[in-house]
């Protein structure tokens, strides 16, 4: 097992652009869904993803903020993030976050009713790469 830090961490993570994120239902299940960042992988510990304000993901996290984030790597790296999600319905924050590519699912942009953000704060970040795995705390 080797330490690393969260630039290590964040370097590797950089050319991964989905996320599973999974959040707790209603009745307690888990659900997962696929979650792109939109080629904001600059990562500090914070994810954002664009949403519907009406989801069903967007009405688990205001049940519950607890929340995971799966990432793999095409080299066989892989991060289990746990953190703690909030809904941010605010267009410049959304500007702040927004790429071209998004507009494929939200056709007038920041202006699109009904649009959301999800940001995550990670709490902490287990990786696996090879042979080798830690741990990072992020925050508490």
């Amino acid at each position: 097992m080797t330490d690393r830090n969260l630039a290590e961490i964040a370097e590797k993570m950089r050319d991964i652009d989905v996320a599973m994120l999974s959040t707790h239902t209603q009745g307690g299940a888990i659900a997962g869904r696929p979650m792109s960042n939109n080629q904001d992988v600059d990562y500090d510990g914070s994810s954002f993803y664009f949403t519907w304000d009406k989801s069903q993901v967007v009405e688990d996290i205001e049940r519950d903020a607890n929340v995971s984030l799966a990432f793999k790597g095409d080299d066989g790296f892989w991060v289990a993030v746990e953190g703690k999600a909030e809904i941010i319905r605010d267009k410049v924050a959304f500007e702040e976050h927004w790429s071209d590519d998004i507009d494929e699912w939200f056709e007038q942009g920041t202006d699109t009713p009904g649009l959301a953000m999800i940001k995550i704060e990670a709490v902490r970040a287990h990786y696996w790469d090879g042979e080798d795995e830690g741990e990072v705390t992020l925050s508490s």
